[in-house]
C-alpha cells in the first residue's frame, strides 16, 4: 500500500489537533512535531496557517459530505428510507464505526465558532460545507418526489445539526434516534408529487 503524502500527515495531524483543542490553540509548531514534519513540508502545500486550516476544511468537506452521499446513493433505499439514513449514518458515526474517524462534534461548527467574522475565509469554507450538505439532501429528497425539497432539506439538516451537538455534549449516540424519531414524524406528514 503507498504512503500517504506529506500533504496529507499534515493535514491529517492538523485536523486532529484542530478537533480536539481547537484552531486558535494549536500552533504550526505543535502540528509540526506531533506530525514529525518538517517546516518545509508546511511551506511546500500551505503557505501560512490560515491556509492550511482551509485545507483541513476543504479536506473534512469531502471526507464528510463525500460519506453521506455514498449514504444517500444506496440503491437499497427508497421513499423516506432514503432520507431517514442519514440518521442511521449519524448513529454510526457517533459510535466511532464510520470510515469519518473518532467523533468528536463537528469540526465546521468549531470553524464557525472560532472564526465569527461571515467574510472571513475560515468562516464561509464551514458555511459551505453546511450548505453543501442541504444541497444533497434537497437532491435526494427531490429524487424521491417530495415537495418543496430545499425547505425539507434545511429541516432535515437543522435534526442532523442538533443530533451532532447533543452527541458532542452528552458523549452517547441516542441523539441519532432521537432525531431520525422526529425526522420520521417529519417525513410522514410531508406532501410528495404525484
Amino acid at each position: 500500500m503507498p504512503r500517504p503524502s506529506r500533504r496529507n500527515d499534515l493535514i491529517e495531524t492538523a485536523q486532529m489537533l484542530f478537533n480536539a483543542e481547537g484552531f486558535h490553540a494549536v500552533g504550526i509548531e505543535r502540528i509540526l512535531s506531533e506530525g514529525n514534519l518538517a517546516k518545509m513540508t508546511l511551506y511546500r502545500h500551505f503557505p501560512s496557517k490560515n491556509a492550511l486550516i482551509l485545507g483541513v476544511l476543504e479536506a473534512r468537506e469531502k471526507a464528510v459530505n463525500g460519506w453521506f452521499r455514498e449514504v444517500l446513493a444506496d440503491p437499497s433505499l427508497e421513499g423516506k428510507g432514503r432520507l431517514l439514513a442519514i440518521f442511521d449514518a449519524l448513529e454510526v458515526w457517533f459510535e466511532n464505526r464510520s470510515p469519518l474517524g473518532k467523533f468528536s462534534g463537528c469540526l465546521f461548527v468549531r470553524a464557525s465558532g472560532e472564526f465569527p467574522h461571515p467574510t472571513n475565509p475560515v468562516h464561509l469554507a464551514a458555511a459551505d460545507a453546511k450548505q453543501a450538505f442541504i444541497e444533497m439532501v434537497a437532491a435526494a429528497a427531490e429524487l424521491e418526489r417530495f415537495k418543496k425539497p430545499r425547505l425539507l432539506a434545511r429541516e432535515l439538516t437543522l435534526l442532523k445539526e442538533g443530533a451532532i451537538a447533543l452527541a458532542q455534549i452528552q458523549g452517547a449516540s441516542k441523539p441519532a434516534l432521537d432525531a431520525k424519531n422526529a425526522a420520521e414524524r417529519l417525513l410522514a406528514d410531508w406532501p410528495r408529487k404525484k
